[in-house]
């Protein structure tokens, strides 16, 4: 079985959602198609099934541009993102497009037949699949959804209780009255535990080093007062513009100020602690924005350790027992249940083999065209957002530069593209150097290369990227843009007849 696209898009989560509802609004002639390996919408909102789990950023801008989200809930819920992200693809005809239980094995361009050739399988009954196109777009993120990152403990096998990793967390499961462990003071364990301390007999989290942690309002007061006098719309549109305003000039401070930052986001967690958690649970060794702010609405995470529901221990492992984990300091927390939240494991390209003319491409020694298409591979966008800022808008403007560019490109009478650096433009940091999380400094030598300007700079700035997506040309000398030769397009015409 064989199909031929414009354009294919790797994935059907909020990335490849957005990509293809852009292509719907500004690109509708092109022939489109989603591959999905899951038997759903959503990616991460799909996979992910954890108690309390909820976005990191504010759903007004974490949401798309074109599909407001008009409820005054700060931080949504996996379900609700999941749901938007369905609706989203309904009302834009996208989900019509999406093959689901597509295992994807490789791609292969090839430079006699300009195009792409995917390889792939069918999850449920292992036939074998295969689709050409034109325009490769990958929207797989950046870690894997098979795995995430789990140390080895000493120990771990004396463990009588159960042991849990939040990217595979077990359906129904009943913690009501047990004692629960959580490894980790990230995102995940800052949602967890006020998700879980409401039933269990008692919750810890158990953290190596502290992460900065800032309650942020769960509910927009101010947007639900205009909503009764302005119309949703202007309300939306003013609510966005303030919060990507505040969520930038928050980074700025902290990369400009970061002492003066650091002090006003410890005081901040100082009032709402109370007096009796000691703040060195709650003060990094590392400057604010070194790794992303875990955000808690209204500090539900202070609340359940002002209660009494849960603590927090900073501390390293000695080794796993029967009935829990004894500590270096020989302190031993008893459990009945192990949730080790330590973190994601990365991946590039969604695990899949991309190769041009049978030599593999690798994408930890290339660069990246205005952090979209992949140096010297051609017709091929590689999709990631934000990540000191809401992960959607940056994907949004990527989307938005691509139908630009294929418009450019089928204008020229051109049909494929190839981003060619200078020499001496390539640095050996990758494009997730600015952050120090355990996650990318594990394996960022799988990422694509830093550049020393751009557009060859992954600048992770709101206004710079903004102008060089919507406002500059579309292309300069550094893009090889080609056309068919007459032969090739009298062989094209032939077997299309």
């Amino acid at each position: 079985m064989k199909s031929h696209f414009d354009v294919l898009i790797i994935g059907a989560g909020l990335s490849g959602i957005g990509m293809a509802c852009h292509m719907k609004r500004e690109s509708p002639g092109r022939r489109v198609a989603i591959l999905e390996r899951r038997q759903a919408i959503g990616g991460t909102w799909d996979l992910f099934r954890y108690p309390g789990i909820r976005s990191d950023s504010d759903m007004v801008t974490y949401g798309y541009s074109f599909r407001p989200w008009n409820q005054h809930k700060t931080l949504a819920d996996g379900p609700a993102i999941r749901q938007y992200i369905e609706d989203a693809a309904r009302e834009h005809g996208v989900d019509r497009l999406i093959r689901f239980g597509t295992m994807i094995e490789g791609a292969n361009w090839s430079s006699e037949h300009r195009c792409w050739t995917i390889s792939a399988h069918d999850v449920a009954s292992g036939e074998k699949l295969s689709f050409t196109c034109k325009q490769l777009v990958s929207c797989t993120g950046y870690y894997n959804h098979d795995q995430g990152y789990l140390p080895t403990f000493p120990g771990e096998e004396n463990f009588a209780g159960l042991r849990i990793h939040p990217q595979h967390w077990p359906e129904n499961l009943d913690y009501r009255n047990k004692r629960i462990v959580v490894i980790g003071s990230g995102a995940t364990a800052v949602t967890l535990i006020p998700a879980m301390a409401e039933t269990a007999q008692h919750i810890t989290m158990l953290q190596r080093s502290p992460s900065y942690v800032m309650s942020v309002p769960g509910y927009d007061i101010a947007a639900a007062v205009l909503s009764r006098i302005l119309p949703l719309s202007w309300v939306y549109s003013m609510a966005r513009w303030r919060n990507l305003r505040l969520q930038q000039l928050i980074f700025k401070a902290a990369r400009r100020w970061p002492v003066k930052v650091r002090s006003w986001l410890l005081n901040h967690v100082e009032k709402q602690v109370g007096k009796d958690v000691d703040m060195r649970h709650f003060t990094p060794k590392y400057n604010p924005w070194d790794e992303r702010l875990c955000a808690v609405p209204d500090g539900d995470l202070f609340r359940v350790l002002r209660e009494g529901k849960a603590s927090v221990v900073t501390d390293k492992i000695k080794t796993f027992t029967e009935k829990g984990i004894l500590l270096e300091s020989g302190k031993l927390l008893e459990a009945d249940i192990i949730i080790t939240a330590t973190g994601l494991v990365l991946q590039s390209l969604g695990g899949m083999n991309v190769s041009v003319d049978g030599t593999k491409v690798e994408p930890g020694k290339l660069l990246t065209y205005k952090g979209v298409l992949l140096e010297n591979v051609p017709n091929f966008a590689y999709l990631f957002g934000y990540t000191n800022a809401p992960w959607t808008v940056k994907i949004e403007m990527s989307a938005n530069y691509l139908c630009r560019l294929w418009e450019h490109m089928e204008n020229l009478g051109k049909d494929v593209v190839i981003p060619r650096a200078p020499v001496g433009q390539k640095l050996e940091e990758s494009v997730l150097s600015s952050i120090h999380a355990g996650y990318v400094t594990r394996r960022q030598e799988i990422l694509p290369r830093q550049g020393r300007s751009l557009p060859w700079r992954v600048v992770n700035n709101l206004k710079s990227d903004r102008n060089m997506f919507l406002n500059d040309p579309v292309g300069d000398a550094s893009l090889e843009l080609t056309g068919p030769s007459k032969a090739k397009v009298e062989s094209i015409n032939r077997r299309a007849a």
